[in-house]
């Protein structure tokens, strides 16, 4: 009977950070038996340390996924490593990993601008309300006699009428923006972001990473994950690297750059679409 406190313990640590709360559309890329799957969702709270985030997909304790989201007032979004924490009912915690120092000043400023504009809008709500002077004599008015409201009992169960309306309504469009979430296509809304699975498909031209000699002699190995932007003809355009040892990486990116795709087409014209690329080095 004891481990159930404890389990609920180690997934909700004394943060070093406070989390801030924020609304945004997030990205995770997880490995699905070796085959990257992008996985949309939307970012609750975040601090220098991790994020909540609500992710349509299943994942689990420990399992490492790459972060992608944009902060309001931040144009460079943030992309990041991290391990999920937990996963209850879509509800996930992520910690990040080897966040960099340019990634947690986003952050910072995020955070900065946000308890800024909270500033100013108390200070807005308080224009136009008169200090006393220090000698001036002030006069107490004569308070006017408040008039009690009284709400009789079938007020009052017209008024929980309204508000158990107006929770059911708040229900009903949050679950049909989330079931839009869900049944969103492999390409995204910007018409841009194509899945893996798809693009894997109109491989024309694939020519195999170079094993580097280092990376073997040194028994190196594992999955190397890139973004790619593929041109309208079907040429890779650029690669970002996400995950992924570093010579592995360089290996994997010189391979790729030469692939050959076919046209994306959309609205039935070629255009450019984003992907991600997994390239897997095996010492066998």
């Amino acid at each position: 009977m004891s481990a159930a406190p404890a389990l609920a313990f180690e997934e909700a640590p004394r943060r070093v950070f406070p989390r801030h709360p924020i609304t945004v559309p997030l990205d995770l890329i997880v490995l699905r038996s070796g085959v990257p799957e992008t996985l949309p969702g939307r970012c609750t709270d975040i601090s220098e340390t991790g994020a909540g985030a609500v992710v349509a997909g299943e994942m689990t304790a420990g399992q490492q996924v790459a972060v992608e989201l944009r902060l309001p007032n931040v144009g460079v979004p943030v992309r990041a490593r991290a391990l999920v924490r937990y996963q209850r009912r879509l509800h996930c915690g992520l910690q990040f990993v080897g966040l960099s120092a340019e990634q947690r000043e986003m952050i910072r400023y995020w955070v900065y601008r946000s308890s800024s504009d909270s500033v100013e809008v108390g200070k807005e709500d308080k224009v136009g309300v008169p200090s006393a002077e220090p000698h001036a004599v002030a006069v107490e008015p004569v308070a006017a006699p408040r008039r009690k409201i009284r709400i009789g009992r079938r007020g009052f169960y017209v008024l929980l009428a309204c508000l158990a309306a107006l929770s059911a309504l708040g229900w009903w469009q949050w679950q049909r923006s989330w079931n839009e979430l869900e049944r969103r296509a492999p390409v995204e809304e910007s018409g841009l972001r194509v899945s893996p699975d798809t693009m894997d498909k109109r491989i024309l031209t694939k020519v195999e990473p170079v094993y580097p000699e280092s990376a073997r002699t040194a028994g190196t190995a594992g999955l190397v994950v890139l973004d790619a932007m593929i041109a309208p003809d079907g040429s890779v355009q650029s690669l970002r690297p996400v995950s992924g040892n570093d010579l592995l990486v360089r290996s994997a990116t010189e391979a790729v750059q030469s692939w050959k795709f076919e046209p994306y087409l959309f609205s039935g014209k070629p255009v450019a679409v984003e992907t991600t690329i997994a390239v897997e080095f095996r010492l066998n």
